[in-house]
């Protein structure tokens, strides 16, 4: 997918998207083509698939508030003057490698302030200059394994990283609002035991099918699990 379908698939799924905010995703391409030669944080035959396969995977997150979450989706998505309060949300990004999903969830939601952490160095490094060249001022980037973090944030997010039964206990403590976890697979007895193994409530736990949004074979089997604080 070149950025030209890109282009035309997120005007479609995201109609009220700024010109703005398209710019950056244009420049997304040839800041990880540059950066991937010298770091190789996504493999070299995925690269040609950067703005699906990695994109719009982390904009899933974004589809999954709109539809489930949409005051908090209009909140982080508006644009604020400037002068005006920011960042009225915090999010942590665990495990984000080269910067997914927290860069393009911070390109869609300015008014987020997002902390992207990986235990990886030249992971964080790549993640860093990316956001530097795009102007995110919205992200941070943490060289650090979760449990040194002090800080508490309202949303933990991270693409499947580990299984939930060990995610979990990275994070305890660490959000008053939720996790969004992007995840592929039979996940059913994965949340089975993360629900009696952590005592999550009835309830708590959501499951949404990225593959009734994104129609390609890529997503098949593919998630968002939303476990609710």
């Amino acid at each position: 997918m070149d950025f030209t379908d890109f282009e035309y698939l997120l005007k479609e799924k995201f109609p009220d998207i700024s010109e703005e905010k398209i710019g950056k995703f244009k420049a997304l391409e040839p800041l990880y083509r540059d950066w991937n030669s010298k770091i190789n944080v996504i493999s070299r035959k995925d690269i040609d698939m950067l703005y699906l396969h990695h994109v719009m995977h982390s904009l899933s997150v974004a589809e999954y508030l709109r539809i489930s979450l949409p005051d908090t989706y209009s909140d982080l998505s508006r644009e604020r003057p400037e002068g005006q309060a920011r960042q009225s949300c915090s999010i942590l990004d665990l495990g984000t490698g080269g910067g997914f999903p927290g860069i393009p969830l911070a390109i869609m939601f300015p008014s987020a302030h997002f902390t992207l952490c990986d235990s990886v160095g030249k992971k964080i490094t790549v993640a860093t200059e990316v956001a530097r060249s795009l102007g995110l001022a919205n992200v941070r980037t943490v060289n650090a394994r979760a449990e040194s973090l002090p800080e508490k944030y309202d949303y933990v997010v991270s693409r499947a990283v580990t299984s939930l039964d060990k995610f979990i206990p990275w994070v305890k403590g660490k959000y008053t609002k939720g996790i969004l976890y992007l995840k592929g697979g039979d996940v059913v007895e994965e949340i089975a035991t993360a629900m009696g193994k952590f005592r999550l409530r009835p309830g708590s736990v959501h499951t949404w099918h990225i593959d009734s949004w994104l129609k390609d074979p890529y997503f098949d089997g593919k998630l968002v699990i939303f476990i609710e604080a």
